[in-house]
This record gives C-alpha cells, structure tokens and sequence, in this order.
C-alpha cells in the first residue's frame, strides 16, 4: 500500500488531469446504481450519508451523490482536485483509508476498487477498522474488489475516451508475477495525444492485493460486523469474476 501521494501511481499524480479520459463518470452509472441498492438493502434503514473511502475522481460519487450526502476520502490531492468540480456537493478529504478518523459516524461506508491498493493482511485490517469506527449502529459497509483469489485470472483490456482537445487510450495487462505472495501486477500502457496531434505513450505499473474470499470475510467480522457476499451482475463485467463483500454493523 502507498503511505503517501508521492508514492502513487502517475494516473494518480501527474497524469491524473488525463483520468476522466481513461474512465469516465458516465460509464459508472449501472454499477453505482448496483452498489447504492446493495448498500441499501444492507443498513437498517435507507442511508442518508455515505463515506467513500478511497473516492479517486469521484466517478461512483458522481451518481451516488443523488441518493445520500457524500463525504469523500482520498490519499491523492491530485484525484480530489478533479473529483471537486465534478461532485462540488460533496465533502473532499485528504487521508489514507487505513487511518484516517472524521471523528463521525455515517449510515454507510463504501470502498470501491481503491481497495486493490491494500496489499496485506494487516492493511485490510486497519481498513475495517477505520469503517467500523466511521459506520453507525444498524448500517453497513461496503467492498468491492475487482478480484479475489478464487477468480483471479490474467487478462488484458483496452478503452479510453475522447475530449475537449485531447484523448487518452490504454492497453491494460493484468499478470501474476509470484502465485505464491498476495499482490498481483497491472501494467498500463497509455497513449496520450494533444490537441495538437502529438502523441506520448508512457508505462504505469500498478500492483495490487490478492486475497482469499475466506481472508475477506474473516478480516470483516473480526473489525465487528456481520460479513456476506453478494454477487456483482453487471452487462460489461464477465459473470463471477467479482463479487461485494458486505458488512452489517449491529443495531447496538
């Protein structure tokens, strides 16, 4: 896990201007509307704030923020800088999902694929920490990572987006570089072109965690909730290859 913006990936500092053109907000109307019913169905009552952990730019929040009052949390200034003008409703923090304390509680918790970033047990550990102390009695958080151990594979992917002067596309490579650790590798390859017709192409190398669904599910009760998976049907996204984890904190 990075412990500081310095230590992001580029698509979270100096490149983050580009990340809308990687994936846009409106692309991530289906699965927020996915989250927001599971969320829903999960807390004691229908949640009227949200805190997402872990928000980047703000693309979830964009659609989110039309069913609760939403306070977002990142690691990246960058990432908050182009969330705000997107979500200027919403509530911007600067701080690391693993320790960061608002001194507050919210009817729902939610950490969407930022969650990959955590590449140990023990960060995942501080994270249902931080939820648990965040989420009101009778509410629920959320996690969904893009993977578990059970339904990993390699894979690649391609898109991007055309915008006002400027288009970004990417090749994304996603491998195992050790079966044997807890992380895996994603290597992005991006196309950058300028209004001008030049083009730059660059490498970014993200690695993210890799656990069991029995380490997820442990992880969630042991922070004090009541932990359940709920499936992931979305039109794009291939049938089991992800799936929510969902934790009920007790009414008291």
């Amino acid at each position: 896990m990075h412990d500081n913006p310095a230590s992001l990936p580029k698509l979270y500092q100096e490149l983050a201007s580009w990340f809308h053109l990687l994936t846009a907000p409106e692309d991530y109307e289906e699965e927020a509307a996915i989250y927001w019913q599971t969320l829903a169905g999960a807390c004691r009552r229908p949640p009227r704030t949200l805190l997402e952990l872990g928000s980047g730019g703000g693309n979830n929040a964009s659609h989110l923020k039309a069913h609760a009052r939403l306070t977002l949390v990142d690691l990246s200034p960058a990432m908050l800088d182009i969330s705000r003008p997107l979500n200027p409703e919403c509530e911007h923090i600067q701080g690391d999902m693993r320790s960061v304390r608002l001194d507050r509680t919210f009817a729902a918790i939610f950490v969407h694929d930022a969650v990959m970033y955590l590449t140990t047990e023990d960060d995942l550990r501080a994270l249902f920490k931080t939820a648990y102390q965040h989420c009101a009695p009778g509410g629920a958080v959320l996690v969904v990572p893009d993977c578990v151990r059970e339904t990993f594979r390699p894979r690649t992917n391609h898109g991007g987006h055309d915008g006002d002067g400027r288009s970004l596309r990417y090749l994304e490579w996603t491998w195992e570089p050790d079966p044997a650790d807890s992380t895996y590798t994603v290597d992005f390859a991006y196309l950058l072109r300028e209004a001008d017709g030049s083009v730059q192409a660059l490498h970014d190398r993200h690695t993210f965690g890799l656990f069991s669904r029995s380490t997820w599910l442990g992880l969630i009760t042991s922070a004090g909730f009541e932990a359940s998976v709920a499936p992931f049907i979305h039109s794009q996204v291939d049938a089991g290859l992800t799936e929510m984890f969902v934790g009920r904190r007790p009414p008291r």
